[in-house]
């Protein structure tokens, strides 16, 4: 076991001791143990007062109770509850956006979740859906959401509207019925680092630990190729061709493309893949705490995060999108054109790309024309 694990290993202890004193304050069999007592759980341990041994950190404890909890289901003491299966309409609607759209599991469940939504509200007859009901339904999920919320939740609703409509389950058009929701992401400068503060986020990676060794490869494929999260937690050992120095990225809506692997990234990953955990998995990136499985992109984003702040860099963004950023915009002051980026980046529209044509202020000062009327500058 090397050093850490073991420690790991006793707080996973710890909680799975913790949570058995919660069941047997609750007069809960084991037998009876669902997903629910989870959330019971981890409303118990913001005023927890049970007798040692207890884990460090709550969000620790809960951690190291789910593994328990899926432990006993793959050892068949827990009957493991049956998840309640999608409704015939949204059913459909998964099969047409993976095969059709080729859109990914977590595109497919938030989708689902919202077509689900509408199906509960406005009944499972899209035969009498009308373009008020719909504008109203909308507006008052996004009096509780944010922008963001409210564009991801119409983007689903037009989606699952033009499936409708493709099936002949609904009217034509009623997609056009979903209002479109001001808020415009490119009106801004992009947010990046700067090389020196790159250097600063690599430099605070702890080299004498696996873990280290591991981000600092998940911060250079993300900071020198502008991958996304998603694109570094799904790479896999045949995506890597070691002979011709390239890494086959598959992204959004299936799209693949191969992109050279610099020298300085292949080496961080090889000196990652030294210490990495020695368990069989076809992802190049694990968890550095058992249980050792793929690293989901989640955590991409925490990984840069946590590193930020170890090595003091300070920015609006401390997600792994802002290292993408970083990477289009080292590009483009380095000559390399609008259209090349937009390959690399793997952008549908051009007008991604451009959008990173404002980043050099020194050079938009050269070219800015004066007001009419008004002296230059």
């Amino acid at each position: 076991m090397k050093p850490g694990e073991d420690q790991t290993a006793r707080n996973y202890l710890r909680a799975a001791h913790h949570l058995g004193h919660f069941l047997k304050s609750k007069s809960v069999a084991l037998v009876a143990v669902q997903p629910d007592t989870i959330a019971a759980f981890r409303r118990h341990m913001k005023c927890c007062r049970c007798p040692k041994p207890r884990g460090r950190k709550k969000e620790e404890t809960v951690r190291g109770a789910k593994c328990f909890l899926r432990h006993l289901w793959a050892a068949g003491v827990v009957p493991q509850p049956a998840r309640q299966p999608w409704p015939p309409l949204v059913q459909g609607f998964r099969h047409w956006l993976s095969r059709h759209r080729g859109a990914s599991e977590r595109t497919r469940s938030v989708y689902s979740a919202a077509a689900v939504e509408l199906l509960r509200e406005m009944g499972n007859d899209p035969g009498q859906y009308d373009a008020k009901r719909l504008r109203a339904f909308l507006l008052n999920r996004a009096r509780r959401r944010g922008v963001g919320g409210t564009k991801a939740i119409s983007s689903a609703l037009r989606m699952f509207l033009r499936y409708l409509a493709t099936d002949g389950k609904c009217q034509p058009g009623l997609d056009a019925a979903i209002p479109a929701i001001a808020g415009w992401r490119l009106a801004s400068l992009p947010r990046c680092l700067s090389v020196a503060e790159v250097e600063q986020l690599l430099t605070g990676c702890d080299l004498t630990l696996p873990m280290g060794l591991r981000d600092r490869a998940v911060v250079l494929l993300l900071a020198r190729l502008g991958l996304r999260a998603s694109d570094v937690a799904g790479l896999r050992f045949a995506d890597i061709d070691w002979n011709d120095g390239s890494i086959l990225v598959k992204g959004k809506s299936r799209r693949e493309a191969r992109l050279p692997l610099p020298q300085e990234v292949g080496d961080a990953i090889l000196a990652y893949l030294e210490h990495r955990p020695r368990v069989v998995n076809e992802n190049v990136f694990l968890r550095c705490v058992a249980p050792f499985r793929a690293l989901p992109g989640s955590s991409v984003s925490q990984i840069v995060s946590r590193n930020m702040r170890r090595a003091g860099v300070t920015a609006s963004s401390s997600g792994s999108h802002i290292l993408r950023h970083t990477a289009a915009t080292e590009m483009l002051r380095r000559g390399v054109s609008l259209y090349d980026i937009g390959s690399v980046l793997r952008h549908h529209s051009a007008d991604m790309s451009a959008y990173y044509a404002k980043v050099d202020m020194g050079l938009l000062e050269q070219v800015v024309q004066p007001w009419p009327e008004v002296l230059s500058c």
